[in-house]
């Protein structure tokens, strides 16, 4: 997700100007259905490929796509794809912090599940290649699953559980974690939806349905062995939030379960599992991207805001 603000003023112009276009907007429309050369995009749109050009480089200098040079019959083609699921715009002035509210962040590698339950197809890879035979979920257990920067499961979850350092008497204000995930088909397929839940400290703050599998380009991180693999190659960084009012997701409202509902201060330690239910409708399983692999360089971000 794209995050502004009035405090950036020049990011903001950028993005409101390059949505400002009616062929621009349906230039991101097109791109929704795949990835396009500046010669598809001019075709698809009935206009000239220097017209097409020219708004497909308004967008990339917004952020809002990005593209690559791929090899061509005849020299080299600019392959455009989007970048955001989503934009948030904050018009609020940013909430200064004070030795009165500060935050508790973590980061956790996402090899270091401390409780699992997976089924095929299911798997775990690094920079280096496999860390485990394929679809054999007793290997999950092998130690080699903390240096995973890709792991995978049709079915079942992982649970994380981060150490917290946090004062006495702390009044928790917001929790928030992100992380880049996908569903997990054969191979890989867009079309392929998954209902992810997520629960902290065992409650259940609600579920997203991711809406595919996406292999059609590779990674903006993946190693070079995998990139030339069909399988998953990217996923969605998705961010949770929850308040003393709500839950959401990409801050869209996603629950009505809130920060005093989990207990924080009770224990040591927040737990975060996610997976799938079984009794979810779309069954569609489950990728968790680490910081090198992936479009995002990142693990599992955890943020606590406190007075």
């Amino acid at each position: 997700m794209l995050e502004l603000s009035l405090s950036d003023e020049h990011g903001l112009r950028k993005v409101a100007h390059a949505l400002s276009s009616e062929v621009r907007l349906k230039i991101i429309s097109l791109l929704n259905k795949g990835n396009r050369n500046i010669h598809q995009i001019a075709d698809n749109l009935a206009i000239p490929v220097s017209t097409a050009a020219s708004h497909v480089k308004v967008l990339e200098e917004s952020g809002l796509i990005q593209t690559e040079l791929r090899p061509a019959s005849r020299g080299a083609m600019k392959v455009c794809t989007r970048h955001y699921d989503d934009i948030h715009i904050s018009l609020n002035e940013q909430k200064e912090f004070t030795e009165d509210y500060k935050s508790f962040e973590f980061e956790m590698p996402i090899g270091q599940y401390v409780d699992f339950e997976v089924a095929p197809t299911c798997g775990m890879v690094n920079h280096d290649g496999f860390l485990i035979p394929e679809d054999e979920p007793v290997h999950f257990y092998r130690p080699e699953h903390s240096q995973a920067q890709l792991i995978w499961t049709r079915k079942g979850y992982f649970e994380y559980r981060f150490p917290l350092v946090l004062p006495k008497h702390a009044k928790i204000e917001k929790v928030q974690f992100s992380l880049e995930i996908c569903s997990e088909a054969p191979n890989h397929d867009h079309n392929w939806p998954s209902d992810i839940t997520v629960w902290l400290n065992n409650v259940d703050i609600g579920t997203w349905t991711s809406p595919g599998d996406f292999g059609d380009r590779p990674g903006k991180l993946n190693p070079s062995y995998w990139a030339e693999l069909t399988g998953t190659q990217y996923g969605t960084l998705k961010t949770w939030k929850l308040t003393e009012e709500k839950a959401t997701i990409d801050d869209f409202y996603l629950s009505d379960v809130t920060v005093d509902d989990l207990g924080i201060m009770s224990a040591n330690y927040l737990s975060l599992k996610i997976g799938i239910k079984d009794d979810a409708i779309h069954k569609g399983g489950i990728n968790i991207f680490g910081k090198e692999f992936g479009d995002h360089p990142q693990d599992i971000k955890l943020k606590i805001d406190f007075s």
